[in-house]
């Protein structure tokens, strides 16, 4: 998706899958700089599928979080770095108690510059990660140019944990950023 140009400002999207998206939801709205976020599936075969669907683990989506930013406010590393220290991107197909594809460490960029981004990033902190959780990062990036669909989640999914603060979150501070 290209950036949105609107006046002076410019409007780029991501796309994040890194468990719950609950959570993941949560923590890039409460971001400065970051315009809109909404939770849906990505990376998947089936059309249009529905929550209940992807809890099968039969359509190959993630849960994930569309993150509209300003990068005259955060960069697009910036909101990297917020993906990885709030994960544990080496852990495949699963975040703390969440099992299932649904719950892979996943990037959809967007552009071929984020794309290059986020390789560069992955490969900058491999060496922190794998200090932190003694094993290398798993963490998928889809081709910017192979984009696949965003399908929003149903509408009670939408800031559940605004709705639902003692709902349950597995996103937390994993002090990555601190052993740089």
């Amino acid at each position: 998706m290209p950036p949105i140009i609107g006046g002076m400002e410019t409007i780029e999207t991501t796309y994040f899958a890194m468990g719950c998206f609950w959570g993941a939801e949560r923590l890039f709205a409460q971001i400065s700089g970051v315009t809109r976020t909404e939770v849906g599936y990505m990376g998947g075969h089936t059309d249009n599928p529905s929550y209940q669907q992807v809890c099968t683990d039969t359509t190959g989506h993630a849960e994930t979080v569309r993150v509209d930013f300003d990068p005259q406010q955060i960069s697009y590393r910036q909101l990297l770095e917020t993906f990885f220290s709030h994960h544990n991107p080496t852990t495949l197909n699963r975040q703390g108690a969440d099992i299932g594809s649904q719950y892979r460490s996943q990037i959809f960029p967007t552009t071929v510059d984020q794309e290059k981004t986020a390789q560069a990033v992955i490969l900058e902190l491999s060496p922190q990660i794998q200090s932190l959780y003694g094993a290398a990062p798993v963490t998928e990036i889809s081709s910017a140019a192979h984009l696949p669909p965003f399908y929003p989640a149903e509408d009670y999914h939408q800031r559940y944990l605004e709705k639902n603060p003692q709902g349950y979150c597995s996103i937390r501070d994993n002090g990555l950023m601190k052993c740089n």
